[in-house]
C-alpha cells in the first residue's frame, strides 16, 4: 500500500505514525521542530487521512506498509516514532523489520491488548446520515449527546470532507476501521526481541501504560527506557509538546 505522507527537513530519517482516527497532521508541530535536525516523514496509515483504504487491517500489514514506504524512497533505516495505535505499528515494525529501525519511540502505548474503548465513538459516527446535513456545525451538534467532549468531537471531525457539490463524506474508512477494531486492539508479539534503543514515554494522567506493563515492554524491548511526563494525558505530544520534544531530542 502506497501511504500518503508529509515530508520536511534534511538529515537522518524520522518516521512519524499517528493514532486511531488521526492523520499525519496530528504530528505537525512536532514534525516542524524535528525538521530542524532530521528528514521527517509523517505518514497517514492505511484507512486514515489521504492513504488508500483496505478491507483488512492489522499491525503486521501496517508494519509492512511502512517497510514498503521506506523501500520505495530508498530509506535504509530511520528513527521510528508512534503514538497510540501508531505506537503499536511502530513496535510491530521494529520487531518485524529490525534492520530498518535505528531507534524506536513509543508515545503512551504498551504492547498489550486493550479494552474496547472506542465502540461508542464508532456507533455515533456510523449512525450519522451525512446526506442530511448542510453544515459541519450541524454534524458537530448531532454528535454532542453521545460524544460530549467538544475537543474530541472536533478532533474526529477533522476526518470529515466536503465535495464540490457540498456533500459531506468521511475521509477515513470508517466502516473498515470499525470492522477491524478487534485487530487494532490485539497485543504485539514476536519470536525475537528488538534489541536496539527504545524509549517509551507515558502520560502521568493517562492509564494507557502502567507499572504492570513494564515487564512485557522489557521482554520485547530489553533496551527500553520508560519515562513519564507527569502533567500529560494520552495525547502527550499535544498536552506537553516542549517536554515531549526535549526528551525526544535527547534520546535521538
Amino acid at each position: 500500500m502506497q501511504l500518503h505522507f508529509k515530508e520536511s527537513g534534511r538529515g537522518r530519517a524520522v518516521i512519524l505514525l499517528h493514532g486511531l482516527f488521526g492523520s499525519a497532521d496530528n504530528w505537525h508541530p512536532i514534525a516542524l521542530r524535528l525538521a530542524e535536525n532530521f528528514h521527517v516523514f509523517a505518514l497517514d496509515q492505511s484507512n486514515h487521512g489521504q492513504s488508500p483504504h483496505g478491507a483488512e487491517m492489522n499491525y503486521s500489514l501496517m508494519a509492512a506498509d511502512v517497510n514498503e514506504f521506506m523501500a520505495a524512497r530508498g530509506i535504509e533505516s530511520a528513527h521510528v516514532i508512534g503514538h497510540s495505535m501508531g505506537g503499536k505499528t511502530a513496535m510491530q515494525f521494529a520487531l518485524q523489520f529490525p534492520a530498518r529501525v535505528e531507534k524506536l519511540v513509543v508515545a503512551d502505548m504498551a504492547p498489550r491488548q486493550y479494552a474496547p474503548a472506542h465502540e461508542k465513538i464508532f456507533s455515533a459516527l456510523l449512525a450519522l446520515d451525512l446526506k442530511t446535513f448542510l453544515a459541519r456545525q450541524e454534524i458537530e451538534d448531532a454528535l454532542a449527546p453521545e460524544i460530549p467532549s467538544l475537543v474530541l468531537r472536533r478532533f474526529l471531525l477533522k476526518n470529515l470532507g466536503c465535495n464540490a457539490a457540498g456533500e459531506f463524506f468521511w475521509k477515513i474508512n470508517l466502516r473498515g476501521l470499525a470492522e477491524n477494531y478487534l485487530q487494532l486492539r490485539e497485543p504485539i508479539s514476536a519470536s525475537k526481541p528488538f534489541v536496539k534503543p527504545a524509549l517509551f514515554v507515558r502520560g502521568g494522567k493517562s492509564n494507557y501504560v502502567n507499572s504492570e506493563d513494564e515487564p512485557s515492554i522489557r521482554e520485547l524491548f530489553p533496551q527500553a527506557q520508560i519515562q513519564t511526563i507527569a502533567e500529560a494525558g494520552h495525547w502527550i505530544h499535544a498536552d506537553q509538546p516542549e517536554e515531549f520534544l526535549r526528551r525526544l531530542l535527547e534520546f535521538l
